[in-house]
């Protein structure tokens, strides 16, 4: 599977490179007036996931200890917009294109005040940013759509699988012209919809994260914040997830030791960091599980989207293995724990026998039986 790339995007200077730069420590320029981020930056993050320590434990030997592979999220720092995008004003034409590449937005929203900060419009007003971008990426499909109407309005006479696209896209084309993204669209097959946006490019169909940047003060959950509190009702409107995060911080954590990270976290009251919440919520936004690997020579976290079956899975270790895929030996992360190993798992009758239909679940420890 390609990495899971998500897009970080927003409105010139809300946050969005000082985010990326504590994501991935890359160093992206992050200054203080619009179009800081020219080139397109690309980062690579490990998604934290303290089940592979579990697992690693099972198969230290003296001291051989397996190395541990996580999966990763790919984080893409997109340069900022402005309005008229859709016309190229701005990095318009860029941006759109890099957007293009993602499977999921990222969209950094600014909710704190500081007057050493400039804001592009002026004023710090979530909801003017949020329609601005949301316009933009809008308006950049009805472009697309009107262009693809012209051809299939012509075609779909003679031709029966066109007419079928064309019933489509016509009230897709007014749902969107009302303000509506294409996510939100519930007139037609869910498969033939995804096909359809999937095929044009279209960007309002992509999931959407907002991620709310606030000041130290306003962590957690930015509860306090009426700012962040706007974001939320807006966001409830399309079922997209909210992560409250403060990039400021998130840079001061990129900077310490692991060690140094938690001490810092637990002295502002939280669990784990904005960035953590930003990656799992990326990963749940995507509908993407982990299944494991687990023996002597390393543990190893894999990503497949939910509803993949046994083979298809194997061909993400290896396309050798689904091709000459066999059954699968499964058991629950957990339980391995707790049997203490393969051996006493199998002891126990824990470790099931699963065929070709089999759908991996989240959190599965898979042994591959393959024949090539």
């Amino acid at each position: 599977m390609a990495s899971l790339g998500v897009g970080i995007v927003g409105l010139p200077n809300v946050g969005k490179s000082t985010l990326f730069n504590a994501i991935t420590k890359a160093g992206a320029l992050a200054a203080n007036y619009p179009f800081a981020t020219i080139d397109k930056n690309v980062g690579v993050v490990t998604l934290p996931d303290p089940r592979l320590t579990a697992l690693q434990k099972l198969f230290v030997k003296g001291e051989r200890v397996p190395p541990i592979v996580p999966t990763h999220v790919e984080f893409v720092d997109i340069a900022g917009l402005v309005k008229g995008a859709h016309k190229g004003e701005g990095l318009g034409n860029q941006f759109l294109a890099n957007i293009r590449e993602v499977a999921a937005i990222a969209h950094v929203v600014r909710c704190f005040e500081d007057p050493n900060v400039v804001h592009v419009a002026g004023q710090v007003n979530p909801l003017d940013d949020l329609e601005t971008i949301n316009t933009e990426l809008a308006l950049a499909d009805l472009q697309t759509l009107e262009k693809r109407l012209d051809k299939l309005r012509k075609s779909a006479r003679t031709d029966k699988d066109d007419k079928a696209l064309l019933e489509v896209l016509e009230p897709l084309m007014q749902h969107l012209s009302q303000g509506q993204p294409i996510r939100t669209f519930k007139g037609a097959e869910p498969e033939l919809l995804s096909k359809a946006a999937r095929e044009m490019g279209l960007l309002t169909y992509k999931p959407v994260i907002y991620v709310c940047n606030v000041a130290e003060e306003d962590l957690p959950d930015g509860a306090q914040n009426p700012h962040v509190q706007k974001v939320r009702e807006a966001a409830a409107q399309e079922g997209a997830d909210v992560v409250v995060v403060s990039a400021k911080i998130e840079a001061e954590l990129a900077e310490l030791s692991e060690e140094e990270a938690a001490e810092y976290l637990q002295t502002l009251g939280l669990k784990e960091s904005g960035l953590d919440r930003l990656v799992h919520t990326a990963y749940h936004t995507l509908g993407l599980q982990t299944f494991f690997t687990a023996g002597e020579k390393e543990v190893r976290a894999w990503t497949i989207r939910k509803g993949t079956r046994a083979p298809q899975a194997a061909g993400e270790i290896h396309s050798d293995l689904e091709r000459g895929f066999i059954r699968a030996e499964v058991i629950e992360w957990h339980k391995l724990v707790e049997a203490g190993g393969w051996a006493q798992a199998k002891e126990k009758g824990w470790v099931r026998t699963e065929g070709k239909d089999y759908v991996v679940q989240d959190g599965d420890v898979v042994l591959i039986l393959f024949n090539v």
